[in-house]
C-alpha cells in the first residue's frame, strides 16, 4: 500500500521544480495545499498554474545556520522533502530527514560552497568520488538502516539512465542470444538473475557514454557576456569548472594526461583529471549522429560504473569494469557562454 505524505517541502524552483510540482498534483494526486515551494528568488509565475490550485510558495534561503528551525517548521516524521536547489550540504540535509523520519530525494551530491578554497584543493578532493565517501562514511556510522527512505542522485542523469543502460544490457543480451553470440548459458544465467554486471561483461561491454546533445534555442538572444543554459545555470558552471571524472574500467590500459587515480577508500573506480570538464571533450554518438561532448562530472560516472564492476570472490579485485563518463553537447547559446567564460578568466 502506497503511503501518501502528509506534507511535501520542495527546495528550489528551477527548470526541473517547474516541471515536477505540477506532476506531484495531476500524476500522483498530492493535494496542492500540502505542497510547499521553497526559492531564494521569486519564480511565483513560472509556478502560476499550481499556485492557483492551493500549492505554497515562500521565497527564503536554507543556510548551515537556519537549517533545523528552517525544515522543522516545514517537514516532520513521515513528509517528504524533495531537493531541486544547489549548495546544500548533503550529508547535514540527510542525517537531518533521517533524525525526523522525512522522507528525501534529490538529484545531485551538493556542499555548502564548492568552490571555497577552489584553486588551492587537489583535483581528487574536488570530485564527487570524494563526495560520496563522505556520504558512506555517515551511513556507516548508522546503527541500522530502518529509517526514513531517502534517494540520492535520482533525475535522469544520474537516475534513469541507470535504468536506461539496464534495459541497453538486457536488449544486447537477448540479441546475442538470438543470433547465437557469446556465451549462452551465461547470457541466460544473468538475465534471469538480472545479474547486469555479468551482463555488462558477458556481453563485451568496454564503454558506457552518457551522451546528450541539447539542440533547444531560445526566442531571445543571448546577450553579449551573458552566461545561459536550457536548466540550471549555477548547475552547470559548478559542474564545468569542476575537474572531468569517469568510472574507469578494467581495460584501460593508459591514463589521460594529468589523470589523478583514487586509492584506499572505496571501489576506487574512478579517475580525476586535473582540467575542467567543461574544457575536456570526447567524441559520442546520440541518435542524430555523433558529437563532440564535454566529459562533465556526473554522478552516474560512479554509481554505473560501480554496479557493473564484477570481483574476483576470493581476491574481491576487480576483474571487469567498464569505463563511464557524461558526454554532454550543451546548446548553442551555452557552448557560447562557454568560450566567452574562458575568454574572462
Amino acid at each position: 500500500m502506497r503511503r501518501e505524505p502528509g506534507r511535501v517541502l520542495v527546495l528550489g524552483c528551477g527548470s526541473v521544480a517547474q516541471a515536477a510540482v505540477p506532476l506531484l498534483v495531476r500524476d500522483l494526486g498530492i493535494v496542492p495545499s500540502r505542497i510547499t515551494i521553497v526559492d531564494v528568488v521569486d519564480n511565483r509565475a513560472r509556478v502560476a498554474d499550481v499556485l492557483a490550485q492551493g500549492v505554497r510558495y515562500e521565497q527564503d534561503r536554507i543556510t548551515p545556520e537556519n537549517l533545523d528551525a528552517f525544515l522543522a517548521a516545514r517537514v516532520g516524521d513521515g513528509d517528504l522533502l524533495l531537493d531541486l536547489a544547489w549548495n546544500i550540504d548533503n550529508p547535514t540535509i540527510l542525517q537531518w530527514c533521517r533524525d525526523h523520519g522525512v522522507r528525501y530525494l534529490n538529484t545531485s551530491v551538493e556542499l555548502w560552497n564548492p568552490y571555497d578554497h577552489m584553486t588551492e584543493v587537489h583535483p581528487l578532493d574536488r570530485s564527487l568520488y570524494v563526495r560520496h565517501m563522505s556520504l558512506r562514511r555517515m551511513m556507516a556510522a548508522w546503527p541500522h538502516n530502518k529509517g526514513a527512505t531517502a534517494v540520492v542522485e535520482h533525475g535522469a542523469n544520474p537516475g534513469l539512465v541507470s535504468h536506461w543502460a539496464k534495459q541497453a544490457l538486457t536488449e544486447i543480451a537477448g540479441r546475442m542470444l538470438q543470433d547465437g553470440l557469446g556465451d549462452t548459458a551465461g547470457l541466460e544465467a544473468a538475465l534471469a538473475g538480472e545479474r547486469y554486471n555479468v551482463l555488462a561483461m558477458l556481453t563485451g561491454t568496454k564503454v558506457i557514454h552518457v551522451a546528450e546533445r541539447d539542440t533547444q534555442v531560445s526566442t531571445v538572444p543571448k546577450r553579449t557576456n551573458e552566461f545561459v543554459n536550457t536548466w540550471s545555470v549555477e548547475g552547470f558552471y559548478e559542474e564545468g569548472v569542476a575537474p572531468a571524472e569517469l568510472g574507469w574500467g578494467t581495460h584501460e590500459r593508459r591514463l589521460p594526461p594529468n589523470a589523478f587515480v583514487h586509492a584506499g577508500e572505496g571501489p576506487c573506480n574512478q579517475i580525476a583529471i586535473a582540467r575542467p570538464g567543461m574544457e575536456t571533450w570526447v567524441r559520442s554518438w546520440v541518435p542524430g549522429g555523433e558529437i563532440r561532448g564535454m566529459v562533465i562530472r556526473h554522478g552516474e560516472a560512479f554509481t554505473m560504473c560501480e554496479a557493473l564492476t564484477v570481483t574476483d570472490p576470493d581476491t574481491g579485485r576487480a576483474v571487469y569494469r567498464p569505463t563511464v563518463h557524461y558526454a554532454y553537447h550543451p546548446s548553442d547559446a551555452a557552448i557560447n557562454s562557454v568560450l566567452e567564460l574562458r575568454m574572462r578568466r
